[in-house]
Parts: structure tokens; C-alpha cells; sequence
């Protein structure tokens, strides 16, 4: 079991290495230097000499991405911004919180709503209930995250008057935002959920248990979900991703002040050194996700944990 943690521990590493590197080569070779853009136009050159020491921008790329990836590992120094010199790591504490407050959220609608509606449909297969859950499946996937946002907001901030339209200073503000990502993901969810059951429920141990007497709640939680959990857990990890990317769409949308928000001022005012640093922030926790992802494996299927077994 352990040589099962050690190794995909041990993955995380150049997954974010090279989630670093690339987005450091993209934002060092844009078009349109800090310097150009923080400094006057008509800076002298001992100013632009000045900038570029000071952030070390004036050293060869790959010294520069090595001192970078160095003080993120031996002092967790993101950098400073090149907009208002707050270090980049303070900027990050701030809005993290917010982020994953509403990526928590849309993830506990996505599981809440879509897996119970996927045991159901598939329980209930080609029945009237399988019918219509279905249909809000294929709507959910479809429809786009900034256009169910804004009708949520139209309905419940609005027309009912029930929740605030926008802003992050209370739990009732990410209701409407986390209602967004986590029903398009519950759909994804809800369809996978039906499929992995439907497959499961042609095994004959399911007919065995039936045949034992056992109750249709044992069957179906015990022995019909856990042996359809493998796919299941694989798309929640996946979403969590999804959720994660969704999240500059709807924070936009809902004026919340989190790590996405952060980036996208970022690259509007070319300080690519807080995009770097959010980047690598939503790269680490999608890598931290994927790997209790593949840890739980181990625990839903006994093959694997069978097969790292010392």
C-alpha cells in the first residue's frame, strides 16, 4: 500500500514542474515587457535598468525561472508584484480562502444532487423518472456557466429578492455562484453515475444478493454502488478540476474576489507574476485532488491495494 502513496506522491512533483515551467515560458516570451508597461514612457534608461534589477528581470531565462522555483521551495516566495510590490504570497492567502469556499460548495451540490438522481435513474431505467432526469442531464451539460449564472441572479436575486446578486462577505453570497458550477457538474456527474450502475447491475452477484434475501437498500448501497464508485470517484476528482477552471467565469460574473479574479487583473495589467502565482495555486490543489483521487482507489478496490501490498 505504501509503495502506492510513494508513487503517485512522487508524480505531483514534475506535474508541477511543468505546469511552472510552462506558464513561466508563456508569460516571459508575451509580447509587452513589465518594464514597458509599469514605467513611465519617457523612463530613462538607468530607471528600466533599476526595474529590471530589482525583480530580477535583467537575468537569462532559465536563472531566472531556477531563482524563481528556488524560493518557492526553500522560503514559499511567489514574488513580488510588479504593479504594487505586495508579495505575491500574501495576495494569494487572501483570495485562496474565497475560491475554495466556492469550489467546496459547488462540489457538495455537484455529489448531493448528482449522485442520488444517477442511483435513481438507473435504478428506474427507461421509466418516466429516467426519462426526465435524462433530459435536465443533457440541459445541465449544455447549457453555459455565464448564462445559467445570470438567470440565477434574474430569478433569486431579482425577481425574488431572496439572495444577494453579488459580492464574497457572506455564506449566503456563494450560494447563487456555487449553484452555478455544481448543477452543470452534477448533470456530468448524474450521467456517469447511471451508466457505471446500469453496467453493474448485470453482474450476477447482484442477482445473488436479491436471491439471499437481502433488503434492496443493501443491494443497492452496498453492493451496487461500491463496485461503481471506481468511475464515479474518477469524474468527482475531474470535476473538482473543472470547478476550479469555472471559477474565472463565475467570479467574474459575481463580483467575488478570489484567485481567479486576482489572475485576470493580473494579465489586464501584464503583471505576469501574479498570474504565475495563481496559476501554480490552482495547479497544486488540482494535483493534491487528483492524488486523494488515486489514493482512494486503493481504498474502494481491493485489487490495487492487493497488488502494492508488501
Amino acid at each position: 500500500m505504501w509503495k502506492y502513496v510513494i508513487k503517485r506522491v512522487l508524480w505531483v512533483i514534475p506535474v508541477l514542474l511543468g505546469a511552472s515551467f510552462l506558464v513561466f515560458s508563456l508569460l516571459h516570451f508575451a509580447p509587452g515587457k513589465p518594464v514597458d508597461v509599469f514605467l513611465q514612457a519617457d523612463a530613462t534608461a538607468e530607471e528600466k535598468a533599476e526595474f529590471n534589477a530589482k525583480y530580477g528581470l535583467d537575468q537569462p531565462f532559465f536563472t531566472q525561472y531556477f531563482n524563481y522555483i528556488k524560493n518557492i521551495v526553500t522560503k514559499f516566495d511567489f514574488g513580488r508584484s510588479y504593479k504594487n510590490n505586495i508579495q505575491i504570497t500574501q495576495r494569494i492567502t487572501e483570495t485562496y480562502p474565497k475560491t475554495m469556499r466556492l469550489a467546496g460548495m459547488a462540489l457538495l451540490i455537484m455529489v448531493s444532487v448528482g449522485l442520488p438522481l444517477g442511483v435513481l435513474s438507473a435504478i428506474k431505467h427507461y421509466s418516466l423518472l429516467d426519462s426526465i432526469v435524462s433530459v435536465l442531464g443533457i440541459f445541465g451539460v449544455s447549457m453555459p456557466n455565464f448564462w445559467l449564472g445570470l438567470q440565477l441572479i434574474l430569478v433569486f436575486a431579482l425577481i425574488l429578492d431572496l439572495l444577494p446578486p453579488s459580492g464574497n462577505s457572506t455564506p449566503a453570497h456563494y450560494i447563487l455562484p456555487a449553484l452555478t458550477i455544481g448543477l452543470a457538474g452534477a448533470a456530468n456527474l448524474m450521467r456517469v453515475t447511471r451508466s457505471s450502475i446500469l453496467e453493474v447491475l448485470k453482474q450476477d452477484y447482484i442477482n445473488t444478493a436479491r436471491a439471499k434475501g437481502q433488503s434492496e437498500r443493501v443491494v443497492i448501497w452496498r453492493h451496487m454502488l461500491r463496485n461503481a464508485l471506481l468511475p464515479i470517484v474518477t469524474v468527482i476528482g475531474m470535476q473538482f478540476s473543472g470547478v476550479m477552471g469555472n471559477a474565472i467565469t463565475v467570479e467574474t460574473i459575481f463580483g467575488i474576489s478570489g484567485l481567479p479574479k486576482m489572475m485576470i487583473d493580473g494579465i489586464n495589467f501584464r503583471d505576469y507574476i501574479v498570474v504565475q502565482g495563481g496559476v501554480l495555486a490552482i495547479a497544486g490543489t488540482c494535483c493534491i485532488m487528483n492524488l486523494l483521487t488515486d489514493l482512494s482507489y486503493a481504498l474502494i478496490d481491493p485489487r490495487i491495494k492487493a497488488q502494492y501490498k508488501q
